[in-house]
Formats: structure tokens, sequence, C-alpha cells
């Protein structure tokens, strides 16, 4: 049997030319891997692909404008079933690093070792998505020291960036930075998932730091073939890719066309970049020749592009910061996520502590398949009003708290029971309030409305065999980051996450202003669940979950955690199940995507739309492309989903 159902023959030939090489050399013979769930980090058929037909001529939507779409939306993979493993599994985006995690698992490294194997291999078959020129958020659960740790690998402003720095060139060239504040070099961070991933590796790997870098190295010297997605996104993001040379001669043709799916890349600049990090440590990323060409490319004017000023004793001296994990409880578990200058882990506590305040259970979807089932319109309507309550916080409270101190200088002043229960009690069951007003705790600054996008991202979940467990957010923001390239891999925009205004209408500074040395917002939220102790005490990680999506990640997340929790859906039901959800805005967005909604005429004909509008909801049916997963502990070992909406796998060992 053949590989995952509708991830295409260039994602076939991919995984069989560069899962038999370095480290994964335990292929028998020339044939593909075989698909028997019980087989060992096998393959599982999984989905058939579906596209919606384009809906029909009528009316033009009046709610397309939605932010929910973080990177271009492809075909649905309908029928999706979790897969069972017995001591160790893996679920990212993409089936080639899958793979190349779980073979390290298989091997018996750790949740740490399989993370730095999953993200090198990840940042060659969706670049658009993640790599080591980006940052990531990671919470690890150390089950020998029964400890949740919280891992900041966010990227940082250059020391010389002002507040002005996203606004405008200079102060007297008060011009945007050209040719836009992304595609300049004033968007690039200072890097921060090497240094991080360095940093949790020390304290949790088994294996030896050179020898995770193998499959990813051998990857870029054999090749890998274009994916179907990625060449997607090549599509989309040409123009911007051909402002940059090296970007324009990695992914398009000599005559600027996108390179297609199916094309062979090989990236020998990679291979040596991450044969340097291999023997050097991050030392050899954020010190000498690779952290020139970091600082050159950031300052490049080519094209007329507003150079960075990012500088080597900016990567030099950028830290990985340990956090402590923001656990929060709901009904009878206990869910830890990432505490700021990450919105995720507060924005998901805030609106599942809103939602303890009614019961959820008697609203779960109908008409249940592996698909999810189609959610009820109560059910839409209360996470949705419990998000925009949350959302009108987190836009005006929470950024950098290094930086700019939170409410009582703590996250407990958002987050605590009496002041949730407020929260719930402004909920109507029958009307949407539109836009939520933030709660008021006194002179702070202002806030913006939402600013991070982080649209191209991605999301590991890993289980081993020692009941470790890891659930790491990675984004180099936009797809395909800044569209600067150096040395083989793309480097981010991660400061257009802050906001390029640094100050309200009223003159007050924004929380999420530009400052040196700080960190921009981010929606990540990586995501661990545990059960609840009477004693309030931690018991054993029960799920793990999180996704890519900009601000619209909390939505994803909450969604799943509902579905799991409440609904008692299965990792893939939930993570298949239609997208629905708000930002603090009029604006609902139900995922038209999925197959048990009916996006025609705007959703006019499809009864949940209906009613929501009814309710006084403005409904986006834009397609939605999370690209969640989800892993489920269970007597057995584990069951795992990967979202239907990208390429993403779930492997592991078998059960059988």
């Amino acid at each position: 049997m053949g590989p995952v159902t509708g991830i295409g023959t260039a994602i076939r030939a991919s995984l069989a030319a560069a899962l038999c090489v370095g480290m994964l050399a335990a292929c028998a013979s020339d044939e593909e891997p075989q698909s028997d769930p019980a087989a060992t980090c096998a393959d599982v058929p999984n989905g058939t692909p579906i596209a919606k037909a384009p809906p029909p001529p009528g009316p033009a939507p009046t709610t397309q404008n939605l932010a929910t779409n973080p990177e271009i939306a492809t075909v649905y993979r309908s029928g999706m079933v979790p897969v069972d493993t017995a001591s160790y599994a893996v679920s990212t985006a993409n089936p080639v690093s899958t793979k190349a995690a779980c073979e390290v698992l298989r091997d018996g490294g750790t949740a740490a070792d399989a993370l730095i194997v999953a993200q090198t291999v990840l940042g060659l078959v969706e670049p658009q998505s993640s790599g080591i020129g980006g940052g990531a958020f990671l919470l690890y659960y150390d089950a020998g020291q029964k400890s949740v740790e919280a891992y900041d690998g966010r990227e940082v402003a250059p020391m010389a960036a002002t507040e002005n720095y996203l606004r405008w060139i200079s102060d007297t060239d008060r011009t945007e930075p050209k040719p836009d504040a992304r595609a300049s070099g004033r968007s690039i961070g200072v890097p921060g998932v090497v240094r991080m991933l360095e940093l949790a590796h020390r304290e949790h790997g088994r294996d030896e730091w050179r020898e995770l870098f193998d499959p990813a190295i051998s990857l870029a010297d054999q090749g890998l073939e274009i994916s179907p997605r990625m060449a997607g996104q090549i599509a989309e993001s040409a123009p911007d890719l051909a402002l940059d040379e090296p970007s324009k001669a990695y992914f398009l043709n000599p005559d600027g066309s996108p390179k297609p799916a199916g094309t062979k890349l090989t990236n020998p600049a990679m291979a040596k970049t991450l044969g340097a990090i291999a023997a050097g440590g991050a030392d050899a990323f954020y010190t000498g020749a690779i952290a020139q060409g970091i600082v050159d490319a950031t300052a490049t004017a080519s094209g007329g592009r507003t150079p960075g000023q990012m500088t080597l004793d900016d990567l030099a001296n950028y830290q990985a910061k340990k956090r402590t994990a923001l656990c929060t409880p709901y009904r009878d578990h206990e869910i830890c996520g990432m505490p700021n200058p990450s919105s995720g882990g507060t924005a998901v506590a805030a609106t599942l502590g809103i939602l303890e305040n009614f019961d959820l259970s008697g609203y779960g979807p109908t008409n249940l398949d592996d698909n999810g089932g189609k959610p009820t319109a109560e059910a839409v309507h209360l996470i949705s009003e419990a998000e925009r309550l949350a959302y009108a916080d987190r836009d005006k409270y929470v950024a950098d708290s290094d930086f700019v101190p939170l409410p009582g200088n703590s996250l407990d002043t958002l987050l605590n029971e009496d002041y949730l229960k407020q929260r719930a009690d402004l909920i109507d069951p029958g009307k949407s309030m539109g836009t939520a007003q933030p709660g008021n705790f006194g002179p702070v600054p202002l806030g913006v409305q939402p600013q991070d996008k982080e649209h191209g991202t991605s999301h590991i979940s890993i289980a081993d065999q020692y009941g470790n467990v890891a659930s790491m957010t990675t984004t180099v923001e936009s797809a395909f980051g800044s569209f600067h390239m150096t040395d083989g891999f793309v480097l981010n925009n991660q400061l257009t996450d802050f906001s390029a205004q640094p100050v309200g209408p009223d003159g007050t500074p924004l929380a999420n202003r530009v400052e040196p040395g700080k960190r921009p917002r981010s929606s990540m939220a990586p995501t661990l669940v545990f059960d609840r102790g009477s004693d309030g005490s931690l018991g054993d990680v029960q799920y793990v979950t999180g996704s890519p999506g900009g601000s619209v990640i909390i939505q994803f997340v909450v969604k799943t955690l509902v579905g799991m929790l409440d609904w008692g859906l299965n990792p893939q039901q939930a993570v298949s199940a239609v997208d629905f959800g708000a930002a603090n805005t009029p604006v609902t967005g139900v995922g038209g995507e999925h197959p048990n909604i009916n996006a025609a005429n705007d959703g006019a004909d499809d009864p949940l739309i209906v009613q929501l509008r009814a309710m006084g909801h403005q409904v986006s049916v834009a397609p939605q492309s999370s690209g969640l997963s989800a892993l489920q502990r269970q007597d057995s070992g584990w069951v795992g989903g990967a979202d239907p909406r990208r390429e993403g796998a779930v492997m592991g060992d078998g059960t059988g």
C-alpha cells in the first residue's frame, strides 16, 4: 500500500528519496514505506482529498476581509482517522518531517531530540512556514522531574530599533520602509529557535547534538521535491521572492516563473549551515560567518529596499528564556500554555475560564462523523463571545512584560475566577455583542488592535517512550517570512508583529510598540493538558495540541480543546472539525473549506450560518487553513490526529 492519500506524487517521491538516507537508512529496499498502521513509523493512508467547487455567481460576500487564511488554503482530506501508537508518537505538518522525527524516537531519542530533527527538516520541506531563521515557543513536560517548562525562543528587535522603526525610514524621511515594512530589512528580528532548541536539548536530550542534523543535511544535499502546498505558496509569493536574489534563485525558474510541484530542490548552502551548527552548536549560528550573512541580508538595499539595522552584537547577545508555564484549571483538567510575550496561552486560558461558566456538553456537534460533525449554533455563539472578551483584554494588556507590566504585574489579574465569571455574565445567550470592551484595570498602556499575523507558522506535537511530551509552535511570521534568504534559509519578518504606531489616538504609549531588545507579541499557543488532582496538583499529561494560524491560533486551539474535553471527540475528529470562532470584531469565522459547511452563496443556504446571522454574527465562510495536531494518552499508548487542511501526518510505534 502507498503513503498517505492526498499528499500527492511530489510528497511520495520526496518521502522515498529523503527517508532512506543519513539517520533514516533503515529502509530495507527501494520500495515505498509500508502503510500498515501497526508498523513502526509507518505512513498511514488517511483521508480523501476534496476540493469544493467555487460558489455560484451571486451577491459579493461582505465579510471576506477576515484574516483567517494564514497561508494559502489547500484541499481538505475528508475522512481522516486517528492513528494509534504504543509508546511514542509524533505529529508535524509534513510527512517527511514526521517520519524523520519518528525515527529518532524509535532509536531511543527523547522528545527534545526529535524536535531538532523535526524543525530542521520542516525548514526544507515547508520553508514558507518555519525554519532556523525564525522563532518558536515550546512547552516541555519532563516525566522524570514531573515538571512543565516553557521555553521562549521568540525573536527580538535589534538594539538600534526605535519606536518608529517600522513606521518610517527615518525622522527626516517619514515614509514607510520600502517596498513595505514586511519586505524591507526592518521586519527581520534576531532569530531565536536555534538557541532555544539548544537550551532544551541541553536539559532534556539524550542523543548527540551533532547527529540530530544528519537527516536534514542529507535531505538538503540529495534533494527533495516541491510539494503541492509549497508550490502553491511559491506561486502566490513569486513577485516578492523575485526581489531577493537568493530567494529568486532557489524558488523561481530563470524566467521568473514559480517552480512547480515535483521540481527537485537541492540546498547545499543549507547543508553547509546545518553542518556548522551541528559541529559548533548554536554559537556557530549566532557568531561568525552565518551571523555575518544574516546581518548582510538584513542590511541589503538591493531593489530599493529599506535596510534593517541588526548588528553582530544583536545576534551574539541573543538569549532564549525559560518562563513559568501558564497553568489554569478547566473542569477536571489543568491547561498549561505559554505566558507572554505570547498572548496565546493567556487568551486560551481566559476563553476557557469564561466558558467554564456554561455547560457546553449539551451543545456538541450534530451528525458526528470522521470530520467532526457540524457544530451547533449555540456552541459557536458561546465560544465566539467568550473569545471576543478574551481578545479584548489580550489586545489591550498583553505584550512583552519585560518591558510593559501587566495589570497587577501578573496574569492572575486577567485570569482569576471571579473576574472571568464577571466576563461570562456579559454574554447574551441569544445575541452577539459584536465588539467587546476590555476590563478596566486602571492607568495602563492603551494596547492595540491585533497586529500579530504569524502566517508562516507550523506546529509539532511529540510524546516519547520515556513519558516526556513536547508541544512546539514555530514560525517565520508571514509565508516565506521577509522573503530574504541567507546561507540557504529564510529570514523571518517577525517584527511586523509589533504595532507600527507607537501611541494610540490619545497619545498613550501602546503596549506592543517597538522597543530595542523587545519581543513582539505572539498568539502561538502550544498546549499541554493534564489531569488535575483534588488538591490542584498536576496529574498525568493527557493531551498535546497546537496550531499555526496567526491571531486565529487561539480560536483553532480552543475549538480543539473543547472538542476533546467537552464533547469527547477523538484527536482526529477534534482537529478535523469545522474551524470557527472570533477575534474582537463583529465577524465570526466558520471555515467554508469544510465538507459539512455549505459555503455557496456566502453561506446563505447553510442552516448554521443562517442561525448565527439571526443572532447578530457577521459570518465569514472564507476558507481557513489551520495546521492543528493533537495527541491523546490512552491505556494502550497514544492516539493522534493531524489537520486535514495541510499535509501533516501522525506516526509512531505500532499497536499490533
